[in-house]
């Protein structure tokens, strides 16, 4: 399954004492000198993990993060997710990922949305949303859009997360788990396009140009796909460049010209 590259900069949450007996990050059970040491906190554990992924033992961060996430470590948790739902250094599994974002949406979903740890909460909410709409193959997940709506609306809403806002706009454009509504999806659009989402700009660009449900703006349009191919990461370039390369070519000279001074003002705006 895809998961957003969303880059997330989190707060790591509280420390715990672990409980004994103690075991060596290198997981193994640790001799009677380690044993005999100050035990370390989940916290610390998820820092182990962090240092052996940076040098490459991703077998000896497996055991230190397994540890951290069995303690409760959220941010452990998460990384166990999106390594097991890329194959990352582990067997790729998909509902042993959906296990440790489930974790996190159960014990997390009223944390602080405007805490630094919120984007990863968030983000377990939107691979949730995934799993719950493609379904996994020859397991107890099975494919439930309108579950999945659940989960994108959670986190679009609550969190103001703009993958979520992204993905759910999607659902109600296509009318899958949710009712056909194509201004909803528009709205949801643009409050992900305001915070940057490069699809959500696409996407929104598209319908103001053309005038899809709603009033024609086509230099508005144009400079929301203009920002949208600006930023486009390489897997979605391609849809991206082929919007904006369409509105160009149909655009006047004074549309164009429109579109830049707004886009001018955007950039602007953004600075401040």
């Amino acid at each position: 399954m895809r998961i957003p590259e969303t880059l997330l900069r989190v707060a790591f949450f509280g420390v715990a004492m672990w409980a004994t007996p103690s075991f060596a990050f290198d997981g193994t059970k640790s001799d009677s000198a380690m044993a005999s040491a100050p035990a370390l906190t989940p916290m610390e554990a998820f820092r182990s993990g962090a240092q052996w992924l940076k040098t490459g033992e991703k077998i000896k961060a497996l055991s230190s993060l397994e540890y951290a996430a069995e303690k409760g470590h959220a941010l452990a948790q998460w990384k166990l997710g999106r390594m097991y739902a890329a194959g990352d250094g582990v067997a790729q599994n998909d509902l042993k990922a959906f296990d440790y974002f489930r974790r996190i949406a159960d014990s997390h979903a009223e944390d602080n949305p405007d805490a630094p740890q919120s984007r990863f909460v968030a983000n377990a909410f939107v691979a949730l949303g995934h799993y719950y709409l493609d379904g996994i193959p020859n397991t107890r997940v099975k494919a439930d859009p309108e579950r999945a709506r659940q989960m994108f609306d959670y986190a679009a809403s609550y969190f103001r997360d703009p993958d979520a806002q992204y993905y759910l706009a999607q659902l109600y454009l296509k009318g899958n788990g949710a009712p056909l509504d194509p201004r909803t999806a528009l709205r949801w659009f643009g409050l992900s396009a305001q915070k940057g989402q490069c699809q959500a700009q696409a996407m929104l660009g598209a319908m103001l140009f053309a005038g899809d449900h709603v009033p024609r703006q086509a230099a508005r349009g144009l400079m929301w796909l203009t920002l949208a191919k600006d930023s486009a990461r390489t897997t979605d370039l391609a849809w991206v460049e082929k919007l904006y390369d369409s509105a160009y070519q149909q655009s006047t000279e004074d549309e164009r010209a429109l579109a830049l001074v707004y886009l001018k003002r955007w950039l602007e705006t953004r600075r401040e």
